[in-house]
C-alpha cells in the first residue's frame, strides 16, 4: 500500500495545485447542490471528476472543439430549465456550470485565478438561499481552503507542506475577522439588501395561504420549520391562550374557503379587557405578506420600509412579501369584545352559503335553528363533535365530492382542523348565526434557555369566530371538542405523526429522542444559539445599529474617543509583536532574516532543516553573494553546536555578511 506522504511526493506541483483548486471548488459547490436541478449537479460533478482524472493521469485537457458545444448545451439546458437566464435560481445554476467548465480550460496562471474568484462568488450566493450559523461555519470554511489554493499559485520557489499553507490560510483568514466585525457594527446599514433582489428570492418558502381546503392545514402541519419567534415581555399567557391571528376567511364555495373583498379597519368597534400582553416577535422570511400577533392585537406593528394596514377583521399584511427575516412589536388583549353591537353590519355577508351543496349539514343546521340561545347552539355542535366518533388525524381521508361537509360529517369523520372549523362555520351559518373561519397558529414550544417561544409551521392551525348579539365576535376552536389536547399541549400531544419513511421502527426511534432529557436540552441549547444568531446578527438593522453607536457614544464620550482608543490599542498590538521579535537572541534574529532572504529569492528552508544542510543546498544552488552566505551559516553552525561562545564582533560579522549576500 502506497501512504500519503509518498503519494504526495509522485504528485508534481502543478498536480498537487489542480487537485487543491478542484478540492476547494467541491467544497464551494457542494451547499448548492440542494438548491440547482438534479441534472445540473450531476454535470458538475461529473466534469470536476473527469478533471481529476485528467490531472492523476497527466493526459491533456480536451480542445475547444469539444468544450464550446458542451458549454453551450449546458446553457440552453438552463434556459430551458428557468426560461430566463437572471434571477437567483438561474444565474447560480449559470456560474456553477462555468466553474465547471472553466476547469477543463485551465492553460495559465491567469485561468487558475479566474476559477478561485469565481468560487468566492459563487460561495457569497450560498447566503442568498441561507443564513444560517451553520451556512455561516460552511462558508468560513471554504474561505479558508480558497485562500489557502490563492496563496499556494503566489509561491515561486518551494511550496511549504499543505498543513502549513492551510495553517497561513487560517491566520490570514482570522486577522480579517476583527476588520469584519468593526465594518459590520459600524459600517452604515440600510433597509433591505444593497441591490433588488429577483423575483424567485421568496421561492421555495411555504407558509400560512390566504384559503383554506381539505387537507392544506394537514400538510402544512408535517412541516417542523420555524415560522417565528416570540418573546414575551409581560407574563407569558396559558398554552390554550396562543392563538396567533392572521386571515379570516368569509367566503365558501362547496370545498375551499377564502377571503372575499375587504375594507380597511376606520373605526375600532372593540372593547378590550385585562392588563395588555407585550411581546416582540421574529417573523421568517415567507412568500405571504402577514404579520402574526396575539389574537386580538391591539396596536399596529412597525415595519421600516413596509406600508402596514389592518382590516376590519383585525389581519395585518403588509404592501409585499417579507423577503427577509423581520422582527417588530406588538400589543395584544387576550380578553376582549368585538363588535358587541345589537345588530351586526353587513351580516347577509357572514351567513352565505352556496347553494343546492351539503344538504344533510343544512338539515342539522335547521335543527340548531330551534334553539333560541346561540350559545346553546354553539354548545350542541361541540358535544356531537366530542361524544361521536370523530377522529383527529393528520392524514384524513380524501373528500373527492361537492359536499365535502357532509361526506365528513356522515361519512368519513376523521379530518384535521380545517375540517372541525369549516364544518362548525357551517353549520352555524345553516342555523342563522353569522360566522367565519380564522387561520393562523395555535400554540408554541418554550425553550427554557433564553425564554423564547418557537412557533412552527406544524402548528398551523384553524378555528371559528361565531358573532353573537350584544357579546360580539366570540372565538370557538372545535378542535378542541375533539382533541383537547391539542390546544392545551400542542400537536404532538394529539397526534401520533407518521412514521418516517412509512417505516414504523423509525418512529419508535424518534419518540425516544424527543422524550430524552439530553437530546431536549441540546436542542434547546442549540435552537438558543441559532436564535441568538438570527437576533444579534441577521436582525442587526438600521435602528438597532443606532441604538448600538448610542450606546458606545455614551460609554466613551463620542465616536472620536473611540476610534482613538481602537487606535492606541492596535498600535500597542504591533509594538508588542515588535519587543517580542526584539527580545530574542540577535544571532537568531540575523539567522532568521538570511532564511526570509533566500526564501524570496526561491531557496525555502524547510522547518526540519538545519544550518548545515541547508549549506548543502546553497552550495548547489546558483546564487548571487553565495560565498558570504555560506561563510554567515557556517559561523551560524559553530555558534549553535560547536560549544563556543559567541565573540564581541560575531553580531556585527554576520551582519556584514547578510549585507553582502543580497
Amino acid at each position: 500500500m502506497i501512504s500519503s506522504e509518498s503519494w504526495h511526493t509522485r504528485l508534481t506541483r502543478d498536480k498537487s495545485n489542480t487537485l487543491l483548486l478542484i478540492g476547494a471548488a467541491l467544497l464551494v459547490l457542494l451547499p448548492q447542490m440542494g438548491h440547482l436541478p438534479l441534472w445540473v449537479s450531476l454535470v458538475c460533478a461529473a466534469t470536476l471528476l473527469w478533471r481529476t482524472v485528467l490531472t492523476l493521469r497527466g493526459k491533456r485537457l480536451p480542445p475547444s472543439i469539444i468544450l464550446l458545444p458542451a458549454a453551450c448545451l449546458a446553457m440552453a439546458g438552463i434556459l430551458r430549465e428557468y426560461h430566463t437566464i437572471l434571477g437567483r435560481d438561474a444565474g447560480v445554476a449559470m456560474l456553477a456550470m462555468l466553474v465547471a467548465f472553466k476547469m477543463l480550460e485551465m492553460h495559465a496562471k491567469r485561468d487558475l485565478f479566474v476559477v478561485v474568484f469565481l468560487c468566492f462568488f459563487i460561495m457569497l450566493t450560498n447566503f442568498l438561499y441561507s443564513q444560517s450559523i451553520g451556512t455561516g461555519a460552511m462558508m468560513f470554511l471554504s474561505l479558508i481552503v480558497l485562500v489557502t489554493a490563492q496563496l499556494t499559485f503566489q509561491f515561486t520557489g518551494q511550496v511549504p507542506p499543505l498543513r502549513r499553507r492551510l495553517l497561513l490560510g487560517s491566520i490570514i483568514v482570522g486577522c480579517a475577522v476583527p476588520l469584519a466585525v468593526v465594518l459590520f457594527v459600524v459600517f452604515p446599514r440600510v433597509t433591505g439588501p444593497l441591490w433588488g433582489m429577483p423575483g424567485d428570492a421568496g421561492a421555495g418558502r411555504t407558509g400560512l395561504s390566504d384559503q383554506m381546503a381539505p387537507g392544506n392545514m394537514a400538510s402544512l402541519a408535517q412541516n417542523d420549520d420555524p415560522a417565528f419567534r416570540v418573546h414575551f415581555l409581560d407574563p407569558m399567557p396559558a398554552q390554550e391562550q396562543l392563538y396567533w391571528r392572521a386571515v379570516v376567511l368569509s367566503d365558501f364555495d362547496g370545498r375551499t374557503w377564502t377571503r372575499g373583498r375587504r375594507t380597511r379597519l376606520t373605526r375600532a368597534a372593540v372593547t378590550l379587557h385585562g392588563p395588555p400582553i407585550r411581546h416582540q416577535i421574529t417573523l421568517e422570511a415567507a412568500s405571504a405578506r402577514w404579520l402574526f400577533a396575539l389574537d386580538l392585537p391591539a396596536r399596529m406593528p412597525q415595519l421600516p420600509g413596509h406600508q402596514i394596514g389592518v382590516t376590519r377583521e383585525f389581519e395585518i399584511a403588509t404592501d409585499r412579501p417579507l423577503a427577509q427575516r423581520v422582527r417588530y412589536d406588538a400589543v395584544s388583549y387576550p380578553s376582549y369584545e368585538l363588535e358587541a353591537e345589537p345588530e351586526l353590519d353587513d351580516a347577509f355577508r357572514w351567513v352565505q352559503l352556496p347553494v343546492n351543496t351539503n344538504p344533510r349539514a343544512r338539515a342539522w343546521g335547521a335543527e340548531l335553528a330551534q334553539i333560541a340561545d346561540p350559545q346553546q347552539r354553539i354548545a350542541a355542535v361541540l358535544r356531537r363533535f366530542h361524544r361521536e366518533s370523530f377522529v383527529y388525524t393528520l392524514e384524513p381521508p380524501l373528500l373527492p365530492g361537492n359536499d365535502t361537509i357532509d361526506d365528513f360529517l356522515y361519512g368519513t369523520r376523521a379530518g384535521f382542523c380545517e375540517h372541525y372549523a369549516g364544518a362548525f362555520v357551517f353549520l352555524m351559518r345553516a342555523s342563522g348565526l353569522p360566522a367565519r373561519v380564522v387561520t393562523g397558529y395555535q400554540g408554541g414550544e418554550l425553550n427554557p434557555v433564553d425564554g423564547f417561544v418557537t412557533v412552527r409551521q406544524s402548528d398551523a392551525h384553524a378555528w371559528a369566530e361565531v358573532w353573537v348579539r350584544n357579546r360580539g365576535w366570540i372565538r370557538v376552536d372545535p378542535t378542541a371538542a375533539v382533541a383537547p389536547e391539542r390546544v392545551r399541549r400542542g400537536l404532538a400531544s394529539a397526534i401520533t405523526p407518521p412514521a418516517p419513511f412509512g417505516i414504523p421502527g423509525l418512529q419508535t426511534l424518534v419518540e425516544l429522542r424527543n422524550s430524552n432529557a439530553l437530546f431536549s436540552s441540546l436542542r434547546f441549547h442549540l435552537s438558543a444559539i441559532n436564535n441568538s444568531w438570527n437576533q444579534w446578527v441577521l436582525n442587526y438593522t438600521p435602528e438597532r445599529q443606532r441604538g448600538v453607536m448610542e450606546t458606545l457614544t455614551d460609554m466613551f464620550g463620542n465616536l472620536r474617543t473611540l476610534l482613538g482608543i481602537l487606535a492606541i490599542a492596535i498600535l500597542a498590538a504591533i509594538g508588542r509583536k515588535v519587543r517580542q521579535r526584539t527580545r530574542g537572541d540577535p544571532i537568531d534574529v540575523l539567522y532568521s532574516a538570511l532564511c526570509r532572504q533566500l526564501g524570496k529569492r526561491g531557496l525555502v528552508r524547510a522547518p526540519d532543516e538545519g544550518p548545515t544542510a541547508f549549506a548543502a543546498r546553497v552550495r548547489a544552488a546558483p546564487l548571487e553573494g553565495r560565498d558570504a552566505i555560506l561563510r554567515f551559516l557556517a559561523l551560524y553552525s559553530d555558534y549553535k553546536y560547536a560549544a563556543h561562545a559567541a565573540t564581541p564582533d560575531l553580531p556585527a560579522t554576520l551582519k556584514t555578511l547578510l549585507n553582502e549576500s543580497r
